[in-house]
């Protein structure tokens, strides 16, 4: 058996008031990255430029990181870093927000990277320049625990995933005061997200007995405080369990890698601009059902969740906190019928290509990919691909 090997930023630091962290560090310039508005609208954004001003920091700040970052953005902020020339990068915000700073930070450091070298997994060595601390504000992405950064490039529609370890943050700030500002759609869309990497994680063809407790612990929270944090938002054990979750999932696939459902995402994404969470939770089941003639690890979900079905588990978890069954019956972006046939072909080449298909535990193919597309838009079931 080859080996393998499990990495971890230097420090994950959680709980309330994990912010204040920002204080203690040394440097003489940070600069914070962070997308929309509502980092600012809260206050997290004025709070976490004080604490580092208090470590006596000058700081700048790298605002409106769209919610699918583009080639363009991370550009232009990597252009923002090398004028300004931070000791310490610092994402705030959703999985965006962090995924375009990472991607920022290699490009501060090598400003001729070229993208294509870096979709092909080709990085060069980071902390030439600066360190990375990434406080999330969503409890799904995990961004700030794996070596993931999803970069859209809208001229191709397309989403990729990027991947190296050299991307993995030093520092985690697992804050839950954070996450619970956020609206009850985007709390389900992300929190399903959790529920998807933790179960892609267990059933990856290269779990391992370190993955999977964390994986298994994380499925356990999201079905447990999920509904409570999506009904009640303000529900600080609620929100605790559910970043604490985030990360545990994010610690495991960054390790063991993801499935079809992240790989048929990634893509219905991008030609649709559907949340990836959403995307992950429509598709969730569908997957889960063409996946169970390759594995009897969801059997095991099942034994240690005390349940006899996990897809109808699913669906009742995504009914319960608003997400509709089916692709076609998402309203926030339009998703017709005839357009998706029309992208369909196109569609399922670029998943079934997507990294993330070689770790799923059934060999697929580019018309199996293709039946999964059909059974989640319709409805139909995933068993009789």
């Amino acid at each position: 058996m080859a080996f393998q090997t499990f990495m971890v930023p230097r420090e994950i630091i959680f709980n309330e008031g994990a912010l204040d962290y920002l204080k203690g560090l040394e440097g003489k310039r940070a600069t914070i990255v962070t997308g929309g508005s509502s980092m600012k609208r809260f206050g997290f954004l004025d709070e976490a430029k004080a604490n580092l001003e208090e470590a006596g920091m000058e700081v700048s700040i790298i605002e409106g990181v769209e919610p699918n970052p583009t080639v363009q953005t991370v550009l232009r902020g990597a252009q923002e870093m090398t004028d300004f020339g931070p000791d310490w990068i610092i994402a705030i915000g959703g999985g965006s927000a962090i995924d375009a700073a990472k991607v920022m930070w290699v490009y501060y450091e090598y400003p001729d990277s070229k993208f294509e070298e870096l979709v092909g997994f080709n990085f060069p060595k980071l902390r030439t320049k600066a360190k990375f601390i990434a406080a999330p504000s969503t409890s799904g992405t995990a961004s700030e625990v794996t070596a993931f950064s999803v970069i859209t490039d809208p001229e191709n529609h397309m989403k990729y995933p990027l991947v190296s370890p050299e991307m993995i943050p030093d520092v985690a700030l697992v804050d839950p005061k954070l996450p619970a500002t956020m609206p009850a759609h985007i709390t389900a869309n992300t929190g399903m997200d959790v529920m998807t990497h933790a179960i892609e994680a267990y059933v990856s063809n290269v779990a391992n007995s370190y993955s999977d407790p964390l994986a298994m612990e994380a499925i356990k929270l999201v079905k447990e405080w999920l509904p409570v944090a999506f009904e009640e938002g303000q529900n600080m054990e609620a929100r605790t369990h559910m970043h604490n979750a985030s990360t545990s999932a994010g610690i495991a696939f960054s390790n063991v890698s993801l499935g079809l459902v992240h790989s048929l995402a990634h893509k219905i994404g991008g030609e649709f601009g559907i949340t990836h969470g959403l995307a992950n939770a429509i598709l969730l089941p569908y997957i889960i059902e063409y996946n169970s003639k390759a594995t009897d690890k969801f059997k095991e979900i099942e034994k240690q969740l005390e349940i006899t079905d996990l897809v109808a588990a699913i669906k009742e978890l995504n009914q319960q906190v608003g997400i509709p069954l089916t692709l076609q019956e998402v309203e926030e972006v339009s998703m017709a019928e005839d357009k998706f046939k029309e992208v369909l072909d196109r569609m399922s080449k670029n998943a079934f290509e997507d990294p993330c298909t070689l770790t799923n535990p059934r060999t697929s193919s580019v018309e199996d990919v293709k039946k999964i597309y059909e059974a989640a838009y319709y409805g139909t079931s995933g068993l009789e691909i």
